[in-house]
């Protein structure tokens, strides 16, 4: 990989100096962290990192490639790549190419040989911050960079950026499922279509009327990124929805949009929950699920409506992690059910909508 310069330069100044790899080019974003040991190929191509610079906790990257199947979405989404150590040399029989050249197609920059312990420190106490991501592989204007960081993560609508811009249709089963795509996961669609459910992917500005002429059995509401309290079009339609009585599922994004519909509200997170080990507690079944999570915003307890209840709850800060409505077929939680930590922990949500159509 050569000598290639790369930086990070955070907004309060902080400037690291790594070994660039990826695309040579710069990127702005929001500085997140993820503690996750494996799984940085669906990482880098979820949605939900959309306007994010993604960088992992585990120090050794890459190792096992980039295969073929293991992708959440059609391209990279993240605003850039951080990790300690980046491997050129994977193994694995499904291995098809490097990080390396994955990000270079992708036009996306990463940056290696980095102290990560310091920046996740540094976030933890502080916060997540707006950040940018330089791999040029020769001397960069470090003022210019930091010039560049008037950036307003909740203020830009990243759902519209990353939704399906036309309807999609994926499985023949019996039941018909609408989801909403407001950053969908490709493993959300999976285990709807491995429970016999044709799926129709609608765009996120869909309203009322697109999801009724598919005369669908349930509604499923998808993750995504960005701040909800923004995406008043969508809070505006999941409640009229919610009056013609479908079952509706919401995960991550959708679990938050529901809350909104419903008269509730969000708070940003002060580093957010992104990992695949976040213990949660179904206070229903009364059990403890390992569960993955990608999130920087978390549903108000205080502030949610009468008619939502506190279904699941995150044991390590004791946030909102699901709810139902207490009268309609109605539920969402704030984790990913079809990632597999535990390895199949939550699964059985999916189950329990399928049994609602």
């Amino acid at each position: 990989m050569g000598d290639n310069k790369a930086l990070l330069i955070l907004k309060d100044g902080t400037i690291i100096h790594g070994q660039g790899f990826g695309a040579k080019t710069n990127r702005v974003g929001e500085l997140v962290f993820n503690t996750s040991m494996i799984g940085y190929q669906e990482a880098l191509t979820d949605p939900s990192y959309a306007g994010q610079i993604l960088m992992l906790t585990y120090p050794l990257i890459g190792n096992y490639g980039i295969n073929e199947k293991d992708f959440e979405s059609s391209k990279v989404q993240v605003q850039g790549f951080c990790v300690a150590q980046d491997c050129d040399l994977p193994f694995h029989k499904e291995s098809v190419k490097t990080v390396d050249s994955f990000l270079k197609e992708a036009d996306v920059p990463g940056i290696s040989n980095i102290d990560t312990r310091f920046l996740v420190r540094k976030i933890r106490n502080y916060g997540v911050t707006p950040a940018v991501i330089a791999n040029y592989g020769e001397v960069m204007d470090e003022k210019t960079l930091l010039d560049e960081l008037a950036f307003n993560y909740s203020g830009i609508n990243f759902v519209e950026k990353v939704s399906t811009k036309s309807e999609k249709t994926y499985g023949t089963g019996k039941k018909k499922v609408v989801l909403i795509d407001y950053g969908v996961k490709m493993g959300i669609i999976r285990e709807l279509v491995e429970r016999g459910i044709t799926v129709v992917v609608l765009p996120c500005f869909a309203n009322v009327e697109d999801v009724m002429k598919h005369e669908p059995d349930g509604i499923m509401l998808s993750n995504g990124p960005g701040d909800p309290a923004i995406l008043t079009d969508a809070h505006k339609t999941i409640r009229k929805l919610a009056d013609k009585d479908y079952p509706i599922f919401g995960i991550c994004l959708g679990h938050q949009l529901i809350c909104h519909a419903f008269g509730g509200t969000t708070y940003k997170l002060k580093f957010g929950h992104r990992g695949s080990n976040h213990p949660v507690l179904d206070n229903l079944l009364k059990k403890v699920c390992i569960t993955t999570q990608n999130h920087g915003f978390a549903a108000d307890k205080g502030a949610l409506p009468k008619e939502l209840e506190v279904t699941h709850v995150n044991l390590n800060d004791n946030t909102v992690e699901g709810v139902r409505h207490t009268t309609k077929e109605i539920f969402s939680v704030q984790y990913h059910p079809e990632a597999n930590p535990g390895p199949h922990d939550s699964k059985y949500l999916f189950d329990q909508f399928v049994e609602m159509l």
